[in-house]
């Protein structure tokens, strides 16, 4: 294989990892993203790694929640809330992050992925109950939720499912599936409020972003129909997956060692 089409099958195969991840479990894919991007495609400035993963990630929730929509999975007023109140946060943190030097936003990323690995192992076996949705009981609780998860989504360019899919349980006790639907709503709308900050600056490789999306919609529809058959075992994917993270969060950290 020449060098070209090696690149080529790297991006489209990372995109593929992530949009699968995103429609199994409704998070955790969009966390690789990044590392994704910096170390196995071979991205040098992790601006626009983190610029480009958030708009590639967004198309890919966009195509998983269309997936779970038709199946009756997206709970759409908590989903407006939610999404509606993140946005800001999201902007907001976009440009923080891009006045964070790229060497000290990949440790910072780093350590995320850590406290994510842990959120993820803490959630596992909450599966929610049916019928739960925003009410006024919730609303203030489901807002606060989608402002904090939003600020980080923008920091980081992540999409946000692994702190979303959780907040959502917590704050309404929705059924995991139905807090997989829902999430990538916000998913979505973070991804592009972050991807178009950073695309004001420069930040976006083009070329990359179609060929991870295209892999990320091939995923997403094949984690999407995993995830409905698997509902059941999702604990334990999520435990493998966090173990994941941890390996990951380990060579993040120890590359970027030093930027402070």
């Amino acid at each position: 294989m020449t060098p070209d089409l090696a690149h080529i099958a790297a991006e489209l195969f990372s995109g593929v990892l992530v949009g699968f991840t995103l429609g199994l479990i409704g998070g955790g894919g969009s966390i690789l993203a990044v590392p994704l991007m910096v170390y196995v495609v071979g991205v040098p400035d992790p601006h626009v790694a983190i610029g480009t993963s958030a708009l590639s990630v967004a198309v890919n929730a966009l195509a998983g929640l269309a997936q779970h929509a038709r199946s009756g999975n997206v709970k759409w007023r908590c989903a407006a809330v939610f999404a509606s109140c993140g946005v800001a946060g999201a902007l907001a943190g976009a440009w923080f992050g891009k006045a964070v030097d790229g060497r000290r936003l990949l440790f910072l990323f780093a350590l995320l992925m850590v406290g994510v690995g842990f959120l993820m192992l803490r959630c596992r076996r909450n599966q929610g109950f049916e019928g739960a949705t925003c009410n006024r009981g919730n609303v203030l609780k489901v807002a606060g939720a989608g402002a904090g998860t939003g600020v980080l989504s923008g920091f980081f360019g992540i999409g946000g499912g692994f702190l979303i899919v959780p907040a959502l349980i917590a704050t309404t006790g929705m059924p995991i599936l139905n807090a997989v639907g829902t999430s990538l709503v916000a998913v979505a709308a973070f991804g592009l409020s972050t991807a178009f900050s950073y695309m004001l600056s420069g930040y976006i490789d083009w070329g990359l972003a179609v060929l991870f999306i295209a892999g990320g919609v091939l995923g997403s529809y094949g984690g999407m129909r995993a995830a409905c058959r698997m509902a059941g075992s999702r604990g334990a994917l999520t435990t493998v997956f966090s173990g994941v993270i941890f390996v990951v969060a380990a060579y993040m950290i120890w590359k970027s060692f030093g930027a402070f």
